[in-house]
């Protein structure tokens, strides 16, 4: 793809998840989440974004499997339209917060846009490491049910027998295509330091150290919210049984 192409892909996805968010906010909205009406239309569009890339990242491979055999050089153009798309929606979600939400609140999710902005840029770019960019977004697999997680949450659904089995999943899917696919590019990166230039091996390290520090972090948060929180009222509701 040219630079023109780019530049259209990447401006219409900004476009189309402002449509997204536009439409989500005609929908009805759960008296609840009416207190923050804005998050509730951001983690929704959040959640399209995910559903979307994350099966689109499954169809790249499958529909172009030679890239899982070189994921420097080798790529498509569904896949390379893939990453400017994603590009697209991080750069709207970066305005969303920034002229809807305070900087101290939202200052991790900023600074992960903006490595990933970096990262997947130079890929679309330069058109190298666009199979890895997409191997990057298989995490919106895991990000589906993490979004649907909030989705419900805001929606007073937290005790819902739906919202205990996405929890579960949620987890799962956090171990495979969330911490285990960091992992696996860490590996990859330091498999192949002597194919990648200095520069694009930097950025690339710099970003994957800081995405695998936010993930232990936010799978802790997440262990302990969902997890062991439940196992401590359970010990606090028998405690007063036995008490009565």
């Amino acid at each position: 793809m040219e630079l023109n192409s780019v530049i259209l892909t990447t401006g219409s996805s900004v476009g189309f998840f402002k449509l997204v968010n536009y439409g989500i906010g005609k929908l009805p909205i759960p008296e609840t989440a009416q207190r923050n009406v804005w998050k509730w239309k951001n983690i929704s569009t959040s959640f399209v974004h995910s559903l979307l890339t994350g099966v689109w990242s499954v169809l790249c491979f499958c529909m172009h499997p030679q890239m899982a055999e070189d994921l420097i050089e080798t790529y498509s153009v569904f896949s390379h339209a893939l990453v400017s798309v994603s590009i697209g929606y991080f750069i709207y979600d970066f305005l969303d917060m920034v002229l809807n939400q305070k900087i101290s609140h939202s200052w991790e999710l900023l600074f992960h846009h903006v490595v990933v902005i970096t990262c997947f840029g130079i890929s679309v770019l330069t058109c190298r490491y666009v199979g890895f960019a997409v191997v990057a977004l298989l995490v919106e697999i895991n990000s589906v049910f993490l979004h649907l997680r909030q989705v419900l949450r805001m929606a007073s659904l937290a005790k819902s027998t739906f919202y205990r089995v996405n929890s579960m999943i949620n987890l799962g899917t956090y171990v495979v295509f969330r911490i285990n696919t960091l992992a696996w590019m860490t590996r990859w990166l330091v498999l192949n330091r002597d194919l990648i230039p200095l520069i694009s091996y930097t950025i690339g390290s710099v970003g994957l150290a800081i995405m695998t520090v936010m993930n232990i972090v936010l799978f802790y948060r997440l262990m302990r919210s969902d997890f062991m929180k439940s196992s401590r009222e359970k010990e606090v509701r028998k405690e007063k049984e036995k008490e009565m």
